[in-house]
């Protein structure tokens, strides 16, 4: 049996058991199946960063989840150095509350701790953006500016002060945003932003794949997906539904996040047991 299929029976088999959002749970399960840029235009208040939970990789790296990221950063730059993507991959979910901004914050943390490469992780949520929300780090302009008003990637980067992590917010609000996502003008900033720095490691958080159609048109435009799942909210129907909408798109591997209990010697990784809704 391969390891994604153990990592989705383990969801499966404990899906009825009761979450309480005070107990610990073992983490993530990931299975294969200074430039202008840079320059901070807000920079987070590093208090407000250290007290996040959430951001293990960033305030606690000594602890089993952030050792976990780890494990899903050494998968991620493995499959890069193999010539599996470019460097550059979206992360969704079948639906809300599985976990995804959580696992795309992480995992661009953890990477852009390193001294090789730098990280860029766009917030293409834009319903519902929460990325800054969780860095503590505010900013009026990001994607959608550049897209509809022509606004350079420059003057909307936000360096965050985490390593060589910068963030390309999600902007403002648009009332369709299928449109945008769709149009040739997204391909082309999408574009430019994967081949500006060839040493950049790029990261976009999206909608969830059921309720909304943004995902679809990114996968195209990205060239590389990873799928957070998590016990007790990925129902098999919603995965395989999942799984048939990226069946044409480089799919990278599947997290399996909120794991009541797995022993990660037997071949699963953890993560920290996130209970909001993204």
């Amino acid at each position: 049996m391969s390891r994604i299929e153990k990592a989705i029976e383990a969801a499966a088999s404990k899906r009825n058991e009761a979450h309480s959002p005070s107990s610990p749970q073992e983490p993530v399960a990931v299975h294969r199946p200074k430039t202008k840029e840079q320059a901070s235009s807000t920079v987070p208040d590093r208090g407000l960063l250290v007290s996040n939970p959430y951001l293990t990789t960033a305030n606690d790296q000594g602890s089993p989840a952030s050792e976990q990221y780890r494990k899903l950063k050494s998968v991620i730059v493995k499959l890069s150095q193999m010539g599996d993507f470019d460097k550059a991959l979206m992360v969704t979910s079948s639906v809300a509350g599985e976990g995804k901004t959580i696992t795309s914050l992480n995992l661009a943390i953890t990477l852009a701790q390193e001294f090789d490469h730098t990280v860029l992780l766009v917030e293409a949520d834009i319903r519902k953006p929460s990325v800054l929300q969780y860095l503590g780090i505010k900013a009026e302009r990001g994607l959608t500016d550049c897209v509809l008003d022509g606004t350079d990637l420059s003057e909307v980067l936000v360096k965050t002060g985490i390593g060589n992590l910068t963030v390309l917010p999600a902007g403002r609000r648009v009332e369709n945003p299928v449109e945008l996502f769709s149009s040739n003008k997204m391909t082309e900033l999408i574009d430019e932003i994967k081949s500006r720095y060839k040493d950049r490691y790029v990261i976009v958080d999206t909608t969830p794949l059921l309720p909304f159609a943004e995902p679809a048109y990114l996968a195209s435009m990205i060239g590389a997906v990873l799928l957070i799942v998590r016990e007790g909210v990925t129902t098999p129907d919603k995965l395989k539904r999942s799984l048939e909408i990226l069946k044409n798109h480089n799919l990278l591997g599947v997290v399996n996040n909120g794991v009541s209990r797995v022993n990660s010697l037997q071949g699963y990784y953890g993560y920290y047991g996130y209970h909001g809704d993204k």
